[in-house]
């Protein structure tokens, strides 16, 4: 393979390339930003939920050289497995005579952070033939295979300039001195830059029979096609026909001892202002430029902004010991372990949940606790260790978690009653203690049970306490009890949690799944049981307006 051609970058000429544009590889043209608006249109439609279109830049290094008279002519093809199966999402240009390759051709592919997603990446050596044909139609089975590379794509965007650099291998546990490949992801924005605007409603129809109507607004952009897809919807406000009154605009000259002098007012509908704009004509006051039109103009950082600069995700969990489990012995309990391999639905839920968020926890240490069990001294407890270590709640890894849990049934006799408020406030006091030394820690609770709650009221005041600190927490109901419950600890109806006292929850910071739906619906475990944390991440640095890590 090989031969002479003058090249377009550094003696080496690129070919096969798609058109481009500005060097960004062809996206899907779906916002990347995860937006509960878009969310509900895309399942209202039956497709698929948001997620984050981020871009491969492909390098190498000593790749082998497969040609007698020049250098190999290396390029990349990227799959994503799924099922088991590979599907290939991408391929980069042929780049002539060169071992140590920058490919231009960039591969795009959706990030979903509530799935593992693995990526492989095979280099082969084109031949001659091929040079003048549009890569994709290359068939690979006649070119020589260099060597490939995989990882999970959540890997790559959790390092720091969201890079990672992978050995190449021959693909069947052979030599692994085949050069190396690097991997480097971009998030596919068009602007970081976020407009808040302040609307009002008046004089609208009651839908409702015995109360007012709800409302709230949903708005839209309009695409190429003609139609529209929902872009951010307005929170409800409750029995309310008129849920804003007109605006007055006021501007004060501040003075120190509180008594500021007004400059100038202004009071407009919302019939006032669309003639203003329709007539293109304006009006006679004085307001700050922070309240100019309602809106206010700032930069919002994403996710990924945040994870690949050095923020973590600390997973937690809490397994149900109580006695209405049934007995782990007996095939029909629900902690039964079963030894030809079959997970029950305890092992399942930390498997699935921890296998996805291992990735974002540096040192994969995870507290593990169980409650509603007699433990070793003979009193019942509501948080009790897993690993057996009084002053050692960590475990290593998910199968650590996996061990912890199959040993300590051997170890507790289950008994009750079905308490939540002990594990959350330990949760919360592992939180709370990380803001002393950083504020890069977001904790993840996972709450796996059986039973209805008998502390519910504790429960809500624990959680109204938690919602000041970066944490979330994951509820699974498993088995077949009544969790109604746990739909009101989820606060997705829009209220949110209030204590005893009259505070309000500051977020939601609650996700509960029944297993027994999930099961009997389409949607996998893991995947509603996280949709929510990656908002409710964002809602608490925000809130905070804690920025990501500058990178050096």
């Amino acid at each position: 393979m090989g031969g002479c051609h003058s090249d377009v970058r550094g003696g080496q000429q690129a070919v096969g390339g798609g058109q481009r544009s500005a060097g960004n590889a062809v996206t899907n043209s779906n916002d990347a930003a995860h937006n509960d608006a878009v969310d509900f249109f895309f399942r209202s439609h039956g497709l698929q939920g948001l997620f984050t279109q981020v871009e491969l830049s492909l390098s190498a290094s000593k790749l082998l050289d497969r040609d007698i008279t020049s250098k190999s002519d290396p390029m990349v093809v990227v799959f994503i497995k799924k099922n088991g199966a590979l599907q290939e999402i991408g391929r980069t240009e042929v780049i002539l005579n060169n071992l140590n390759p920058q490919w231009i051709e960039k591969v795009s592919v959706a990030f979903h952070f509530e799935t593992v997603q693995p990526l492989v990446f095979r280099v082969y050596d084109i031949d001659t033939k091929y040079y003048n044909v549009p890569v994709k139609t290359i068939r690979l089975s006649d070119q020589d295979f260099l060597g490939e590379a995989s990882c999970v794509l959540s890997e790559i965007l959790t390092k720091q300039n969201r890079s990672l650099t992978l050995c190449l291998k021959d693909g069947h546990g052979g030599s692994t001195n085949l050069g190396s490949l690097t991997v480097r992801a971009e998030e596919t924005v068009a602007s970081r830059s976020v407009i808040e605007l302040v609307l009002r409603c008046s004089h609208l129809d009651n839908k409702d029979v015995f109360s007012k109507s709800d409302p709230f607004l949903r708005i839209s952009r309009v695409v190429e096609s003609g139609g529209s897809i929902p872009i951010c919807k307005t929170e409800v406000v409750k029995d309310n026909l008129n849920p804003d009154n007109p605006l007055v605009i006021e501007c004060f000259d501040f003075n120190s001892n509180g008594s500021h002098e007004l400059i100038g007012k202004l009071q407009k509908s919302m019939a006032d202002l669309e003639k203003l704009y329709s007539e293109k004509s304006g009006a006679n006051f004085v307001i700050p430029s922070s309240s100019r039109g309602g809106y206010e103009k700032k930069t919002q950082f994403s996710f990924l902004d945040y994870i690949s600069s050095g923020f973590q995700l600390n997973f937690m969990v809490a397994v149900d010991f109580t006695a209405s489990n049934g007995n782990p012995y007996t095939p029909d309990s629900l902690h039964y372990i079963d030894h030809t391999g079959r997970l029950n639905s305890y092992q399942q839920a930390i498997m699935e949940v921890g296998e996805v968020i291992q990735f974002y926890d540096a040192d994969r240490r995870f507290p593990a606790w169980g409650f509603g069990a007699r433990t070793l001294d003979g009193n019942v407890s509501h948080c009790f260790n897993l690993s057996e270590i009084p002053t050692q709640p960590e475990v290593e890894g998910v199968e650590g978690i996996m061990g912890a849990y199959a040993n300590a049934l051997h170890n507790v006799r289950l008994a009750g009653p079905t308490l939540f408020g002990q594990v959350i406030n330990k949760a919360a006091d592992i939180a709370a203690h990380s803001l002393f030394a950083s504020t890069n820690k977001y904790f993840v609770l996972l709450i796996i049970t059986d039973g209805v709650l008998t502390d519910l009221q504790e429960t809500t005041e624990a959680l109204v306490r938690a919602s000041d600190l970066p944490l979330s927490i994951l509820i699974v109901g498993v088995g077949r009890a009544d969790f109604k419950q746990m739909e009101v600890l989820d606060a997705d109806n829009g209220q949110r949690l209030e204590s005893s006292t009259g505070r309000v929850a500051t977020r939601d910071i609650v996700q509960f799944v029944s297993m027994r739906e999930i099961h009997s619906g389409a949607t996998c475990l893991v995947e509603a049981l996280l949709e929510e944390l990656p908002d409710q991440f964002l809602s608490y640095m925000r809130n905070r307006d804690i920025k990501p890590i500058p990178l050096h």
